[in-house]
């Protein structure tokens, strides 16, 4: 029983909505574990960012995905380990040592490499064949590269994605969540971006990379206490669930968690 339950009701969410995505820099496995007695309820997936789990021992990196694991919270490795399998023609490779260390879900991104559309479907098909749950990114690390693309060839993107059978898409960020995607130089929403996507697809099929907690905040109050988020910082979890639930003063009578 959480302390003051009488004030606040549990977060109804089902596999689709409400998805928060931590992004796990290179904890270490013991703080890992401490980590989720307190934020372990309200994290879905757990993503190694970029080449992290390259770096550290097979063993480690195997007890940090089975710990997540046994809190119900799916690990993968970040996309830019997938692109350079990728571009080094060891994509096979790169998916059986995923699968052996116990990761559940495989990013696919082109974020600094060039995939094209019919090989990326390819690709995502194949994984999908395997039994991962495939995660696809839709942007460009480089900012100039970035800004190449409208929203409605974002929105273009994500619908092939989905047609080849990923089960979300996520939305590029960074862990800065700026001048990249729907955020501008200075962080904030481009609103009218946003609108695009709402126009022309369904919200629940997107994760939105929102480091920063007005870009939160802006997507839990535009899209309702289960709006999906990713490269949320650990130290930031329990910040971005009582934001869901109304539980702090910027969406305090404003949301409704069920």
């Amino acid at each position: 029983m959480n302390a003051f339950d009488f004030l606040t009701k549990d977060r109804i969410k089902n596999p689709d909505k409400g998805i928060t995505m931590i992004l796990d820099k290179g904890m270490g496995p013991n703080m890992v574990e401490d980590f989720l007695k307190l934020a372990g309820p309200y994290i879905d997936f757990a993503k190694l960012g970029w080449g992290t789990s390259a770096i550290h021992e097979r063993e480690i990196i195997k007890y940090k995905a089975d710990t997540y694991l046994s809190n119900n919270i799916i690990p993968y490795p970040g996309g830019t380990l997938f692109e350079i399998a990728y571009i080094k023609d060891k994509v096979d490779e790169f998916l059986v040592e995923s699968d052996k260390l116990g990761f559940k879900a495989i990013e696919i991104s082109d974020g600094t490499v060039n995939i094209t559309p019919k090989e990326r479907s390819r690709i995502i098909g194949e994984v999908k064949e395997l039994g991962f749950k495939v995660l696809t990114e839709v942007g460009k690390k480089d900012p100039k590269q970035d800004h190449n693309f409208t929203a409605q060839d974002r929105v273009k993107l994500v619908k092939l994605d989905l047609e080849a059978g990923a089960d979300k898409v996520i939305i590029e960020a960074r862990e800065g969540g700026k001048d990249l995607g729907i955020f501008n130089v200075k962080g904030d929403v481009k609103e009218e971006d946003i609108q695009v996507f709402i126009d022309n697809i369904d919200i629940n099929n997107l994760i939105w990379e929102a480091p920063q907690k007005d870009q939160q905040t802006y997507l839990i109050l535009k899209f309702g206490a289960n709006v999906n988020l990713g490269n949320i910082y650990p130290e930031e979890i329990t910040a971005l669930e009582t934001m869901r639930r109304g539980l702090r003063g910027d969406t305090l009578g404003k949301v409704d968690i069920l």
